[in-house]
């Protein structure tokens, strides 16, 4: 199956991962999902290197997005996204990378890093929802990895 449309469309129970050293983002955002729907299977890391540890473990099926913080302690955002990218298994997975940041080199960065989409972690609760209700919306073939810096900044593009 290839991750490369709605993650909606998906027959099988949804599979995301989340990657975020902030205990109340990923408390957040695991209510975001939990409300949004709640088959979708949601595994927490709380650092790169615990990100790559579940990406690359038998235990786990691989995720059909992932949500990946860029300020994280022992491995960052960065370092795992060319990890990924690197990985015959891993790299036509889609992400999302979920920071803070505004910064013009982190987004310039993860875009040609082969990122999916960046999308700046929201304020409340409700613009989380709306964001992560789009996000899980999207098709992907839209939002393949090195092509279109034009719709790369999620938070430009919502009306």
């Amino acid at each position: 199956m290839s991750p490369l449309h709605s993650i909606m469309s998906f027959n099988t129970p949804v599979i995301i991962f989340l990657a975020d050293d902030d205990a109340d983002d990923r408390a957040m955002f695991e209510e975001v999902i939990e409300e949004i729907d709640a088959t979708i299977q949601l595994t927490c890391a709380e650092d790169g290197m615990i990100l790559l540890q579940l990406l690359n473990s038998e235990k786990y099926s691989l995720p059909h997005l992932i949500f990946l913080d860029l300020n994280m302690p022992n491995k960052n955002g960065k370092e795992c996204l060319d990890e990924i990218r690197r990985s015959e298994r891993l790299k036509n997975i889609p992400i999302v990378i979920y920071s803070t940041s505004s910064s013009p080199k982190d987004i310039e960065d993860t875009f040609e890093k082969g990122a999916n989409l960046y999308v700046r972690k929201p304020s409340s609760f409700n613009e989380l929802r709306k964001i992560t209700k789009d996000v899980l919306s999207i098709d992907w073939e839209c939002h393949k990895p090195f092509e279109k810096r034009n719709i790369f900044v999620f938070s430009d593009n919502v009306s």
